[in-house]
């Protein structure tokens, strides 16, 4: 008799589990089958590069660094050479001596170790992304309503649902989402993260959680290192009143926030210091995590006259993200686009709304601060993210500038911001249809 109960439980449990979270396995199972769809015959095999790969194997082989004569091919590996007891760029002919390692923060060779160690270099980065990609759907989702849950938001389920969807197939996370690349699956697992950090950061109410989501983040997209002034703005003022009266109210009382803000420092510490005692030994300095050694890539000339971040770059970023239109050929008549970068205003015509908000709450002035911070990084950065279809750095930020949305009051059912959601979804539909990348258009992949 004890069997039945028992047997039992597993059932009841994963009923009650799916009763709860009925919307978001709904929203993951859409998003999976659309972008699985328009992934295409990419679904079905490894990309053409799978950095993160190669780097989980290594480990799982006991060497931190990569076997160079295993590598599929040199595009945006970091290749390290030891000349006079410093470690400096390699030059030339590759040596014996040279080290490889990958360019890009480590955490989704992370996430991804468990599937190497099963399916070993052949793993499918692609399908993979997919899923990563259609569970970062679920989770803004889950984000959203747990803003409206805590009253910083005024959405009900249908809007959230809406805004989940427009996250999946109205941005650039849409084309993103089914290359399985290095350059694309970090963007989307950032997003995945983002969502996690976000949701455990308003109010401050679970600083240790949002400190270790927030260190993941940052590990998958460097960049996503300067959203952390949005825990820090929810814990100095996590309350509905004045924002000056509660800055001022820290001198009474400060201990509350520095708790937090300690708890948060705890969960970020363990992930934020093993990378960089890896840095250290790759590269020989804590925040360098391989750009600065990329190995015969077209960058290197700017990286070594201007630096990695300048002023000088500022303008052909904007560019990028601002300017850029698609263009139109007459004879034979075809529309095509520049592969530096759409202006968002095509690919996240929303961002219009954002400008005019109906409603300023709480949260409107650290959301707006946290996309300032996270996007000066790819403003100043030397690379515009070529090849790329619209200016794909947005990405990082883009869940912020939805919340925004959530958030500014204005109606899903207003004309205009129905045009606007039309035209992005449109956009990013020919762009998921027609990007062509570095693969393909240069090795004919």
């Amino acid at each position: 008799m004890p069997k039945g109960p028992m047997g039992g439980l597993p059932l009841n449990i994963l009923r009650v589990w799916l009763s709860a979270y009925r919307v978001e396995v709904g929203l993951f199972l859409v998003a999976f089958v659309v972008l699985a769809s328009f992934s295409s015959q990419r679904f079905l095999r490894q990309s053409a590069a799978p950095h993160f790969i190669y780097q989980s194997q290594s480990w799982l082989d006991g060497r931190l660094d990569l076997d160079p004569q295993l590598l599929p091919n040199l595009e945006d590996w970091a290749c390290v050479r030891v000349v006079g007891g410093e470690k400096v760029r390699c030059e030339g002919r590759p040596l014996p001596t040279d080290r490889w390692f990958v360019s890009f923060p480590p955490f989704p060779s992370v996430v991804m170790l468990p599937f190497v160690a099963l399916h070993g270099y052949q793993f499918n980065d692609t399908s993979f992304g997919v899923i990563v990609g259609a569970l970062a759907v679920a989770l803004f989702y889950s984000l959203l309503r747990f803003l409206a849950k805590e009253g910083e938001s005024a959405r009900n389920r249908d809007e959230n649902i809406a805004l989940a969807l427009i996250l999946s197939f109205g941005t650039l996370f849409f084309y993103c989402a089914i290359r399985g690349e290095v350059w694309f699956s970090a963007e989307v697992m950032g997003v995945a993260f983002t969502c996690l950090y976000a949701r455990n950061a308003v109010r401050a109410h679970r600083p240790l959680l949002a400190g270790l989501f927030f260190s993941m983040a940052t590990l998958t997209r460097t960049p996503l290192l300067f959203t952390g002034l949005f825990f820090v703005l929810e814990a100095l003022c996590p309350g509905p009143g004045s924002r000056l009266e509660q800055l001022k109210s820290l001198g009474r009382d400060w201990k509350p926030a520095a708790r937090r803000l300690g708890l948060f420092a705890l969960g970020a510490a363990p992930l934020g210091g093993l990378a960089a005692v890896y840095n250290v030994y790759r590269f020989g300095r804590l925040g360098e995590f391989g750009h600065s050694f990329l190995f015969n890539n077209r960058v290197n000339v700017d990286i070594d006259r201007t630096g990695l971040f300048s002023l000088a770059y500022l303008p052909r970023n904007l560019e990028a993200a601002f300017l850029k239109l698609p263009r139109l050929s007459l004879e034979p008549l075809r529309l095509s686009y520049d592969p530096h970068g759409l202006t968002l205003l095509l690919t996240l015509p929303l961002l219009v709304f954002l400008l005019i908000p109906k409603t300023r709450p709480r949260l409107h002035w650290p959301l707006w601060l946290t996309v300032a911070v996270c996007a000066l990084p790819g403003l100043f950065y030397q690379n515009t993210g070529y090849m790329q279809f619209g200016f794909r750095f947005s990405l990082d930020y883009t869940p912020y500038l939805l919340l925004l949305f959530a958030i500014g009051g204005w109606s899903l059912r207003n004309r205009a911001v129905l045009a606007a959601v039309a035209l992005g979804v449109l956009v990013n539909f020919w762009g998921a249809a027609a990007f062509r990348g570095y693969t393909e258009l240069v090795r004919n992949w």
